[in-house]
């Protein structure tokens, strides 16, 4: 029963009692006293207080062990005075580890006192102050000119009251303990020597603040593969198969919280659910894997003021940081769309810039905000961040119940079609780092032209990359995809359209369906022609290609014209030396070879490769193929003589 509605026989002092019918519409006071009311209750000098403990939820017999962190604990807490903090996401299992400690600490030293603090409002940590004063018998705790928390705190600090630890359980909020109101929370916890703290929170600042440095604080991480396990062994209540349950553990991130919310959901439907049904129905469809981890399982050793759902458990801290820092939630609500793996922080600049302004230090400040919350981390290269799946998918559902989210989808494909290079080989680096990013960008067409072009852009560059890798089939679906969406905006006859059918042409060249190959260079020679003039460098460019794919269809004579014409033209128009033109120096050189006119491929084929090798390098991809080639002409042309 809540404390507002308990009923004494017997009276004293002011009482403030609801008065419907006063004719001031407020409240009647009343001053009662009388001989028989007691004193506020004291201490029995007569019968000694034996140590105790305050956590609010049993021991756990379900609790899979993690035996690093609490070896960890134990250590840290053994020092005179002790702080520490675990740090992690809404749901990782930092109250449970808590939890868990409190009840092994009474186990070992039964005479260590164990008070837990519910910190995530100074109501909270004033109502657990009272609980104490209130167990501790404290005097004076109810006199109306004593402040409840410097009562505690001092009683904290007399060594002779015996050993104690305080669990300081969701301290998220710098304002509780920070703020600038007379009485600072923090000022009443006590570093007694007799005493230590342990703090659970999802910010790092906080914990940082309240337990003085980074040596005394542990970041949970998401459980490893065989604790997840076992956690869904513990929970499940059906037969199941091992290798569907590490796959579900892998889908939920190994959350704890996820993996409780989808047991008690597979337990309340079975027989009918199972772990294979579950993971088709969350794999189904966004909308499906939502519901899903929307579900609020009930589960008793969580604070009642905490969800159980782990997307609205994580939405709390979206909304924290939106009110703390609204630059560091749009920086997360952008990050949502990346692959969770390998986010080029030099993307998040180009986005900073575009967004927010060319201030690094202001991006800087975000991150470290994302970091404090564990929602973002810094890998190995330190250029390189990273992100948990589920983190990002809970996001996007935060954006999508505001309506925000299209606004982030949009603004994440102009960065990205502006960010990702064409697919040449000089850019091969920055196209690899990029490119694991844009799936599932380019997946729907957007509905505004403007974006339109954006996505056709980003579908070129990197279908021009994934040819160049040899991923022919995927590089053919995005160039179809571009050149509809260019055709549909700018037209048939548009520039950026013609780009998009020559590439097209060149994918479809390399997949040997030469006819369509054909067809495409021609379309695009002939509208070049007419657009751009005879001699315009891509017009050029459409007259080599059409001679490469005339010669892999043996119409040689034709392919031998637009090779010569094509050279003559790059020669006149860009010199000698120019990569285009040592190009069609090498297609007419393979061009003679294919014809066994192997003198006049020799000499053609030398020209290109000193040629590659002096503008491009050694190394390129280009240069690499013109030297095979030659050496095969020169196998070709050994062979011929010994014959």
């Amino acid at each position: 029963m809540d404390a507002s509605t308990h009923f004494h026989d017997t009276v004293s002092g002011q009482i403030t009692i609801a008065a419907p019918q006063a004719s001031h519409g407020g409240s009647n006071n009343f001053y009662i006293s009388g001989p028989s009311a007691p004193a506020a209750p004291g201490p029995n000098p007569h019968k000694p207080r034996k140590p105790f403990s305050t956590v609010p939820f049993p021991p756990d017999p379900n609790f899979v062990d993690r035996p690093d962190i609490l070896t960890w604990m134990h250590e840290k807490c053994a020092r005179p005075a002790a702080r520490i903090a675990l740090v992690g996401l809404g749901g990782i299992g930092k109250s449970q580890l808590a939890t868990q400690y409190a009840h092994q600490v009474r186990q070992r030293a039964p005479n260590t006192w164990v008070f837990w603090v519910h910190a995530s409002t100074r109501g909270r940590f004033e109502e657990a102050y009272q609980s104490i004063a209130d167990r501790l018998e404290l005097p004076r705790r109810y006199d109306p000119d004593v402040n409840i928390f410097r009562l505690v705190s001092e009683w904290l600090c007399v060594e002779e009251n015996g050993p104690w630890e305080m669990i300081l359980d969701n301290a998220d909020d710098v304002g509780v303990f920070f703020s600038n109101a007379q009485e600072r929370l923090v000022s009443f916890l006590p570093q007694s020597c007799n005493g230590s703290i342990v703090v659970t929170s999802r910010n790092m600042d906080v914990a940082e603040r309240l337990v003085g440095g980074w040596s005394n604080i542990l970041t949970v991480p998401p459980m490893k593969t065989g604790e997840a396990c076992q956690l869904l062994r513990e929970k499940l209540e059906i037969d199941y198969d091992d290798g569907a349950a590490a796959d579900l553990a892998r889908v939920l991130n190994y959350m704890p919280l996820a993996i409780t919310q989808a047991t008690a959901f597979i337990n309340r439907r079975a027989p009918r659910m199972s772990i294979p049904t579950y993971l088709n129905e969350f794999r189904r469809s966004d909308k499906k894997k939502a519901s899903l981890l929307n579900k609020d399982a009930g589960d008793l050793r969580r604070d009642e003021s905490a969800s159980n759902s782990i997307v609205t458990t994580w939405e709390i801290t979206f909304e924290q940081i939106r009110r703390e820092r609204p630059s560091a939630a749009d920086l997360l609500s952008f990050m949502s769309f990346f692959n969770s793996q390998g986010i080029p922080e030099s993307v998040l600049q180009a986005y900073a810039c575009d967004y927010g302004g060319d201030d690094e230090d202001y991006l800087d400040e975000d991150l470290e905000t994302l970091r404090g919350y564990s929602l973002v981390a810094v890998t190995a290269d330190k250029e390189i961040l990273k992100m948990h799946a589920l983190v990002q998918f809970c996001t996007q559902v935060w954006l999508s119940s505001s309506s925000n989210m299209q606004q982030w989808e949009r603004e994440f494909l102009k960065v990205m079609s502006d960010q990702y290079p064409s697919g040449e080989y000089k850019n091969w680096t920055e196209c690899q780092k990029l490119d694991p990013h844009v799936n599932r960008i380019i997946k729907k067409e957007p509905s505004n032209s403007k974006d339109v072009l954006r996505w056709a852009r980003l579908l070129t560059n990197a279908g021009w990359y994934r040819w160049m890798k040899g991923m022919y089939e995927e590089a053919e679906q995005m160039n179809r995809r571009a050149l509809d969406a260019r055709e549909k905006v700018l037209g048939r006859e548009h520039p950026s359209t013609l780009t998009s059918v020559n590439n097209l042409a060149s994918v479809l060249q390399d997949q040997g369906k030469y006819e369509e190959a054909e067809q495409m260079n021609r379309r695009a020679l002939d509208a070049k022609e007419k657009v751009l003039g005879r001699e315009h460098p891509s017009t050029l460019a459409s007259v080599s290609n059409l001679a490469s794919v005339l010669q892999y269809q043996g119409k040689y004579e034709e392919a031998e014209q637009m090779n010569r014409q094509a050279l003559d033209a790059w020669e006149k128009v860009l010199g000698r030396e120019h990569p285009n033109t040592l190009t069609s120096v090498y297609n007419l050189a393979y061009l003679f070879h294919r014809q066994t006119r192997f003198s006049e491929a020799a000499e053609l084929y030398k020209r290109a490769c000193s040629g590659y090798v002096e503008v491009l390098g050694s190394d390129h991809p280009t240069t690499r193929a013109c030297v095979a080639h030659y050496c095969s002409l020169r196998e070709d042309m050994a062979n011929d003589r010994v014959h």
